[in-house]
């Protein structure tokens, strides 16, 4: 009954209870059934619903939007599958929203679990299975563009909106906001455990849709919490809870490095037995663990001690997710993410802190984050009582332990004051967070080109629909509308692009039915999605040369302009940049502050920034909805190629450990997107050897994140792949871009690093001509297998820096000078081309019949003459058979 043309459904239970009662009612079966049905499910499975969840399942048989502010772990997700078995029950399609792609894609698994592949689609932006499904898994922004798109008339029975809370986060709020504006004929159930008051969104739902809203609010924790602050160390505090029996404990850390450091320090604390120890190894067995942080890792689990966040590789998360599921984990080191969807069971949390740095300063946490961090403690089925503990800052926890002992002694004693500039928290601060109620979610309303964009390709008169969606929506009254302002200014440069068309006033009267303002030309349904400047990256390859020996790295420097920024890897780019910039101007003798100003201006490497900034101005003109987005230039996969850098290599270049899975997922999003935006006819053997290494490479670190989504676009979603996802993919051999089987680079196997070894080469000789180094510059020009027409020795250097400096004033060795304008590769010479390099007629004849190139390293003289090169030939045949770099310096003196 449920399933699809062309899909076969995996064995679902709720799937089944669907077809069971279409038998027997047909299309529209009582409701006191549908609740039976599912009420009989629930009891298959060994449990029974919680009043509140037998509450919520009748107020969605009665039609009712649900608010569902219930805490951790009293069964939301039950809530969600219920009001979803209702729709589909009628008829009506669903759909689940979720802040993060992960938790996307986790509930779509289980879904299908529940209702069978064919009923169940995901559409994430980057990934989409089978979107005609009744049921759809998405990020909250998807449905939101499908809101703005389609308004009222969008195929949306149900939606469920998980982590609602979300609804005030600056940047992305809007996209909770929208779907309660423009669905006006859906359910909404809005789920999240920190609501607050929701007086506001009671009247503005059944005033907006005619339609009632039940409040579930009332159920009790299945788990209570009891409340401590802690007046002893951490480590302290952690041997009474493990002692005490109350581990596992989650101390949660507002950095990562903070909860890497806390468990290196925790090593020192005996917290499991040897036996338990041996169970963790088994557990392990032969999970492979890369360098670096994989072997910290390693010590670390097998002492009892996990680490989870952000930045690790997927596979270490859920190693760690799985140990602790299993019990064998006493303490995990953390971040405050786990309030959000993380599947790690825990009994106790320790919070080291009440003050957090949220990206802008530092501050003491609010309600709703105490409580979605608190409420993850206590195990349904396993306690019988949650803990929340509280560290008391530093400076309490001594002031306590000098009290006690001055008590002993009968002395007074000096208290310590808390540190200066530093925020501050004490226990009636706990004590206020445990009673406080979550603060009230602010509207975060915005509006881009991409909405307006959207709006434009539906149905109706677009100003009324802009104007209503602007004025009418959960954002405080102001003497004056912002986002109506906004909304002049895209409808301006919309128009000027000819992106819209506005007709006049004859036109409209012959034309009453038909809106004033329309499209001009069709939008893409997905251009708003997860990459909305690739249609510009498609569109600058044709800046390229194809013939060019750079086109493969330029096109994928094009590419990861478009790709969200790795910043812990930028970060480290920049400064090693300045670090080179700073040795530099102190070698010139600049004064301090100049060099201060003028390190403000480095930054990483930006390959093609110079094509590609203008290039995006003139693409704005006519697509002028990317002024919302940011071109970002990098080198990240093009270093590796450049330098044949393995992952591993990447990482530790650039003291990234603790941002692993950051790193990972930036390099399987680039090799995503060099699959889904480089055309057939654009994709040479080069580049093609280049997006197949790196499709290799992201597998053997981690293959989960590249595994699932090529198994989701190529629909392979039934039980087998199932459960390969809930497997754990092992890490294999990393191999840097053109290396041997046995890891090993042959010097020319990799052209691109090749070029970087000549281009590293040519640069010395840059350096110590800027250095008046002539010992060098003499030893540099040894000839290897290449003799020039004329000897190139120290008298030879004397006299080109004599003619030189009486021409020119500087000569360049900073980044700029450095840049690739100022070097040129000739890889396919002829004879006359060596004649021009330097070489006798004879000694030309016999280069012409080699693999050789010639290379030209152009001097910059600040006065962009260019006149001065150094020339070079290389090698290639010599250098392979060395395995090194075989180059003569062949000519310097006047550009040819």
């Amino acid at each position: 009954m449920w399933q699809s043309d062309g899909v076969t459904a995996s064995p679902a239970p709720l799937n089944d209870a669907l077809d069971e009662l279409a038998d027997r009612f047909g299309e529209n079966p009582p409701a006191d059934d549908v609740y039976d049905v599912f009420h009989a499910w629930v009891e298959s499975t060994g449990k029974d619903l919680y009043p509140h969840q037998d509450e919520a399942l009748m107020a969605a048989l009665d039609g009712d939007h649900l608010i569902v502010s219930t805490p951790t772990g009293s069964g939301k997700s039950m809530i969600a599958m219920a009001a979803l078995f209702v729709a589909l029950s009628e008829g009506r399609s669903g759909y689940y929203t979720a802040p993060l792609k992960a938790l996307v894609s986790e509930k779509f698994f289980d879904l299908i679990g529940l209702f069978g592949a064919a009923n169940v689609g995901m559409v994430t932006g980057d990934s989409t299975i089978n979107a005609d499904a009744p049921i759809i898994c998405c990020t909250a922004e998807i449905l939101a563009n499908v809101a703005l798109r389609e308004g009222k008339g969008a195929d949306a029975g149900v939606v469920i909106s998980d982590e609602f809370h979300f609804f005030s986060e600056p940047d992305r709020g809007w996209a909770w906001q929208v779907p309660l504006l423009e669905l006006t004929n859906t359910q909404h159930i809005l789920l999240s455990a920190t609501l607050g008051d929701t007086s506001h969104f009671v009247e503005d739902l059944e005033k907006r849709t005619d339609r009632q809203v039940s409040i579930i609010d009332n159920a009790e924790r299945p788990v209570p919490l009891s409340y401590n602050y802690s007046l002893e160390t951490v480590s302290e505090t952690i041997k009474e809870l493990v002692s005490t029996h109350r581990s596992p404990v989650y101390i949660v850390h507002f950095s990562q490095l903070a909860a890497v450091s806390a468990a290196t320090e925790l090593q020192s604390v005996a917290l499991s037995t040897k036996e338990q120890k041996t169970e963790i190894a088994e557990e392990i067995g032969d999970f492979r663990f890369g360098p670096g942080f994989g072997a910290v890792l390693s010590k670390l689990l097998r002492a009892g001690i996990g680490v989870h966040h952000a930045g690790m590789l997927p596979r270490y998360r859920r190693l760690v997710e799985r140990l602790a599921q299993h019990g064998l984990l006493r303490v995990i080191c953390g971040t405050d993410t786990l309030g959000v969807g993380i599947n790690v069971p825990i009994r106790t949390v320790l919070l080291t802190s009440l003050a957090k740095f949220d990206g802008e300063k530092q501050r003491q946490l609010t309600a709703r984050e105490f409580h979605q961090i608190a409420g993850r403690a206590g195990r349904a089925g396993f306690d019988t009582t949650g803990e929340v503990v509280v560290q008391a800052p530093e400076h309490e926890i001594e002031n306590a332990k000098a009290e006690a002992k001055a008590a002993e002694r009968k002395k007074k004693f000096q208290k310590k004051k808390p540190p200066e500039g530093q925020v501050n928290w004490t226990r009636s601060t706990f004590e206020r967070l445990i009673s406080a109620a979550p603060e009230t979610l602010e509207s975060r309303m915005q509006i881009t080109h991409a909405m307006m964009l959207q709006i434009l390709a539906r149905a109706g008169d677009p100003v009324k629909t802009v104007y209503r969606l602007l004025t009418d929506n959960y954002e405080p009254r102001r003497a004056s509308n912002p986002l109506l302002r906004r909304a002049i200014d895209i409808y301006v440069s919309l128009r000027a692009a000819g992106v819209i068309v506005h007709h006049d006033r004859d036109w409209r009267e012959a034309n009453p039915d038909k809106p004033a303002i329309e499209l001009a030309r069709e939008v893409p349904d997905d251009f708003a999605l997860n990459a909305p400047l690739s249609p510009f990256a498609l569109a600058a390859l044709e800046l390229l040369d194809m013939e060019s020996p750079t086109y493969a790295l330029d096109a994928v420097s094009i590419v990861e302009s478009v790709q969200e920024d790795p910043r812990p890897i930028l970060v480290a780019q920049r400064r090693h940049e300045r670090d080179v910039a700073m040795a530099s101007m102190k070698a010139e003798g600049l004064e301090y502050n100049e060099r201060m100003a003028r390190l403000d201006e480095i930054t990483w490497p930006r390959p093609l920034a110079d094509l590609l900034d203008p290039a995006l101005e003139t693409y704005r003109q006519t697509n002028p909805w990317v002024s919302d987005f940011e071109l970002s230039p990098k080198s990240v996969v093009r270093d590796m190629i450049e330098h044949s850098m393995t992952f591993s290599e990447l990482i530790s270049k650039n003291d990234a450990a603790r941002s692993e899975g950051v790193v990972l997922r930036y390099l399987t999003d680039t090799y995503k997107a060099l699959r889904q935006i480089i055309p057939e006819d654009a994709l040479t053997d080069d580049l093609q050897d280049i997006i197949d290494w790196l499709g290799e490479l992201v597998r053997s670190v981690d293959s989960s994140l590249i595994a699932e989504w090529e198994a989701l676009a190529d629909g392979m979603i039934d039980d087998a792949e199932i459960m390969a996802h809930t497997k754990i993919p092992q890490g294999g051999t990393e191999r840097a871009f053109g290396a041997r089987e046995d890891g090993t680079v042959p010097i020319t196997a990799n052209l691109h690093a090749f070029r970087t070894i000549v281009r590293n080469w040519m640069w010395r000789f840059v350096e110590a001509a800027a250095d008046e180094d002539i010992d060098k510059l003499e030893c540099l020009s040894l000839p290897a297998t290449v003799a020039p027409a004329e000897k190139i020795d120290g008298d030879t250097w004397d006299k080109f820096l004599d003619d030189y400096y009486a021409d020119h004033e500087w000569l360049g060795t900073d980044t700029g000078s450095r840049s690739a304008s100022f070097l040129r590769f000739n890889e396919s010479p002829g004879v006359a081309d060596f004649v021009d390099a330097g070489l006798s007629e004879e000694a030309a004849q016999e280069a012409g019949a080699k693999k050789m190139w010639i290379v030209h390293q152009v001097i910059d003289d600040g006065e962009e003459s260019r006149d001065t090169e150094f020339v070079a030939i290389v090698d290639l045949d010599e250098s392979t058979a060395a395995d090194r770099l075989i180059a003569s310096l062949v000519r310097i003196g006047d550009v040819v």
